[in-house]
């Protein structure tokens, strides 16, 4: 990230962040546990929001806390919400959420906050655990690959994009209000399996989404679709898990 000069490029915006202080629970602290934050940072219009986050924190509040990891939209660490969509901010540019005014950020909501942005994961991957996200093959070891023709790559390929950033379930208002719905990410990841010919199992994940906090809880909002960094299909995913179920057939 090139530091701040001079430069007639280099613009003024505002950066507000809420923060969480979980310490400030402790008696007599005079910190209150939730605020909002605001800094001026000096930016270019191609800056990530990522950047503006990292020269808030190392030249300005070492205490700031989130959470980054590639910064190329690969490891889906820094989901976040700004200005009230959430987003990826290390594929969030200054140039287009409108620097004049002041950009928000805060945690992805429906996850525990933990401290500023970072939430509390747990819940969300235990939901991709139950749905059993990897491979079951029955019988003995093939004596060679098991084949698939391009068809059968291509019937669940938009679900293989998923990066696990929680942008999508964090989205979804029944997530919100119910915090025992598998979500969105699981259900993609469900189908990832469900309809890979060389997977057995499609069947036992679809009992598992059957269940009463499965896939039937989607309300078809399309939040989940707007909010995926890797423009997964999302809604369309349920869809096919939903008539799977319906049918019987994959």
């Amino acid at each position: 990230m090139p530091a701040a000069t001079s430069d007639p490029q280099f613009m003024t915006i505002t950066v507000r962040v809420k923060r969480y202080n979980p310490e400030a629970r402790s008696a007599g602290s005079s910190t209150e546990e939730t605020r909002w934050d605001e800094w001026q940072v000096q930016a270019l219009p191609t800056w990530r929001i990522l950047d503006a986050l990292h020269q808030i924190k190392w030249d300005m509040d070492g205490t700031l806390t989130f959470r980054r990891s590639c910064a190329h939209g690969v490891c889906g660490s820094d989901a976040m919400r700004i200005n009230g969509r959430n987003r990826l901010a290390c594929k969030s540019l200054v140039k287009d959420l409108n620097p004049e005014k002041p950009i928000t950020v805060e945690p992805i909501q429906g996850l525990p906050v933990v401290k500023d942005l970072v939430v509390d994961m747990d819940p969300f991957l235990q939901a991709y655990r139950d749905i059993k996200p990897f491979l079951i093959a029955h019988g003995n070891e093939p004596t060679k690959e098991r084949l698939q023709s391009q068809k059968e790559r291509d019937r669940f390929d938009d679900t293989t994009k998923c990066i696990l950033c929680a942008a999508c379930t964090t989205s979804c208002p029944v997530f919100w209000t119910d915090g025992q719905y598998f979500g969105p990410a699981a259900i993609v990841n469900a189908h990832r399996f469900i309809f890979d010919s060389r997977d057995d199992a499609a069947e036992e994940r679809l009992e598992i989404l059957n269940e009463r906090e499965g896939v039937w809880r989607c309300r078809t909002t399309f939040n989940c679709t707007e909010a995926c960094p890797r423009g997964i299909q999302i809604t369309q995913a349920i869809a096919e898990v939903k008539r799977a179920l319906i049918t019987r057939r994959v």
